[in-house]
């Protein structure tokens, strides 16, 4: 299959994690997360954020989230999220069913960020003990419609939750994106913005399983790993999940952000050449790997009937473009001829 833009799940291990997971992939070690590559793993994840920190290795994004929600909850508690995040949209209901049914209370947002006014009024409105107590600020970094929280936007809400006595939750599925963007240190825009847990993700930017649970306040932590071992997330041979880590994050996370600015400057390449097209028009300012475009139905069906793979985008009824760590001006050349010819018709 040609390269795509329908996600950045799309794309195969880069050579850095390939590496690092052959490197683990001799003799035996100890199972569960007992071995010298998960430890490693552990290790340079907190020094790419500077702190001392928890670190978890799960199978999925949607365990990630959803566990380290429950961790932060009880049941009768509520999580506040942005209308379009993911915990709301993809998850199958998965942080209600680990929480044991805490209620995810949706915010609007301009471009994909919680409008804290808003985030207020879902707060106040009942204070009795029949609402579900309001316990969880969960953002999206970078957001659904891939905008990017600035260090600024990321103080108010810290401050916002500090307030209300929220905990703060990131899911960072494509954080080293928002990384390369803002050009930052990592934990500038997480524990030092007041994220208490942070959901990592490296499999969209080329690793071949697997995300990482950060908890920046290790009081939370307690006994996580007894929820992840119930969650069926404890592998038996964690080094297989870890070992990747390892080949992203050595040499102060070299490949991580080599690859995420890779991503982003072809998404800013494709951005530029589609506002050149008649009838198609970008959505939403674009902050990191994602463009998101709005086109006729019937140039879409007829780009689609030309083998070209994309995601409509959930309440909003445009297209989402997603490169990746592996995309090339190649691509983006095909793509762009097709679209320019089918809408020169």
């Amino acid at each position: 299959m040609r390269r795509q833009f329908a996600s950045d799940n799309y794309a195969g291990v880069c050579p850095e994690a390939w590496t690092a997971l052959a490197e683990a992939n001799s003799g035996h070690a100890p199972a569960y997360g007992d071995d010298e590559y998960t430890a490693r793993a552990s290790d340079l994840i907190r020094e790419f954020f500077e702190t001392d920190c928890e670190v978890f290795f799960t199978f999925s994004g949607t365990a990630a989230n959803s566990l380290a929600l429950a961790s932060l909850c009880q049941s009768y508690h509520s999580i506040l999220c942005h209308e379009l995040a993911h915990i709301e949209t993809d998850e199958c209901g998965a942080p209600e069913f680990f929480s044991n049914g805490s209620k995810i209370l949706l915010v609007p947002g301009e471009y994909g960020k919680i409008d804290l006014a808003a985030a207020e009024l879902a707060i106040t409105r009942r204070n009795d003990i029949h609402y579900p107590k309001p316990k969880v600020l969960s953002l999206t970094q970078p957001t659904e419609v891939g905008t990017v929280y600035r260090p600024d936007e990321l103080a108010a809400a810290r401050d916002f939750a500090r307030r209300f006595g929220l905990r703060m939750h990131m899911d960072g599925a494509r954080l080293a994106n928002a990384i390369a963007t803002l050009d930052l240190p990592p934990r500038r825009i997480t524990w030092e913005a007041g994220v208490d847990v942070l959901c990592f993700g490296g499999t969209k930017l080329g690793l071949p399983v697997g995300e990482a649970v950060v908890f920046f306040n290790k009081d939370l932590a307690y006994e996580f790993d007894y929820r992840c071992k119930q969650a069926g997330q404890l592998a038996s041979k964690m080094r297989f999940l870890a070992a990747p880590w390892i080949g992203m994050l050595r040499d102060g996370g070299a490949a991580l952000l080599k690859h995420a600015r890779h991503a982003n400057a072809c998404a800013e390449q494709l951005e530029g050449r589609l506002r050149k097209v008649p009838g198609v028009r970008v959505l939403h300012p674009r902050e990191a790997n994602a463009v998101f475009i709005e086109m006729p139905a019937a140039l879409a069906a007829a780009l689609r009937d030309r083998g070209w793979r994309f995601y409509s985008f959930i309440g909003d009824g445009g297209a989402r473009l997603m490169c990746s760590w592996d995309t090339q001006t190649s691509d983006i050349d095909d793509f762009m001829r097709d679209l320019e010819a089918l809408a020169a018709r």
